[in-house]
């Protein structure tokens, strides 16, 4: 059956950023397809809430607050997985993110701050998973990048670059990484979490976004969860180091943040 292979029966998975959002139901979905999994992120209170989720499912979860912008916790988690399960086949990155800025305002710091969060916690990840993932069957990664890795669009400079560095990681380390452990990404669209709350309470924002979006609509978490799904199981096993682009179709940004041009003569 083709939906066999779509299912991770006795897998192991790690998803950090699993408090909300598409890390929660990333971790959710994947407990449906069979995996058990060790989750992530600061609020142990939401974490709970995920867990329980799984459990209802049937799977195994790991429960690990952390403040995943410590890489030497982010690393953790690979072993904190391989001892509570006995193996690690599957690496969702997903913690990330970085609130929009002008570039004048973007400082160095910032910038690096920005590249930290989203590229080098997964480096850290993947570095600490590998050796387990190659103790038993290999392994899948799938990292969470965004459209505005390719699109531009005013305000976006520290995440768009970032975002575009962990999509080119994924392709490198797909080929450092292969046969036995296959990296892809995805590049997600505009997702009705937290981080866009604002939106479902303002119908003509919203609307605009959906207009600007060729499916028409904005995105829900397992709309994302699936795609995960699709990547780390063996529906995908004949994909590495790909971008895949869940994002409604767009070509554009859909959210235009309405900073200004700068003016000429103005004094720093």
């Amino acid at each position: 059956m083709i939906l066999d292979r779509f299912r991770v029966d006795g897998r192991v998975a790690v998803v950090t950023g699993a408090g909300r959002g598409i890390g929660a139901a990333t971790a959710v979905g994947l407990a449906e397809a069979g995996a058990h999994v060790a989750i992530s992120a600061r609020h142990a209170d939401q974490l709970q809430k995920v867990a329980t989720q799984i459990e209802e499912a049937g799977r195994r979860a790991l429960v690990v607050p952390a403040d995943l912008m410590d890489l030497h916790a982010v690393a953790a988690l690979a072993d904190a997985a391989q001892e509570e399960f006995g193996r690690l086949d599957i690496v969702v990155n997903n913690v990330g993110g970085t609130i929009p800025n002008a570039l004048l305002d973007t400082d160095s710091d910032y910038l690096e701050e920005a590249f930290h969060f989203n590229v080098s916690t997964a480096h850290a990840l993947v570095r600490a998973a590998v050796p387990h993932m190659l103790a038993h069957d290999g392994g899948s990664v799938v990292n969470i990048s965004s459209v505005m890795g390719r699109l531009s669009g005013r305000g976006y400079l520290a995440y768009g670059t970032a975002k575009a560095a962990l999509a080119h990681y994924t392709r490198l380390a797909a080929r450092d990484l292969s046969p036995h452990v296959r990296v892809n990404a995805i590049a997600v669209g505009s997702v009705l979490t937290s981080a866009l709350e604002f939106v479902a309470s303002d119908e003509a924002v919203k609307a605009s976004m959906e207009s600007v979006t060729p499916l028409g609509r904005i995105g829900d978490p397992e709309d994302i969860a699936a795609a995960v799904l699709y990547l780390s199981s063996k529906a995908g096993s004949y994909i590495t180091g790909k971008v895949l682009e869940v994002d409604g179709g767009l070509d554009q940004p859909n959210l235009d943040l309405g900073l200004p041009d700068l003016k000429l003569g103005e004094k720093p």
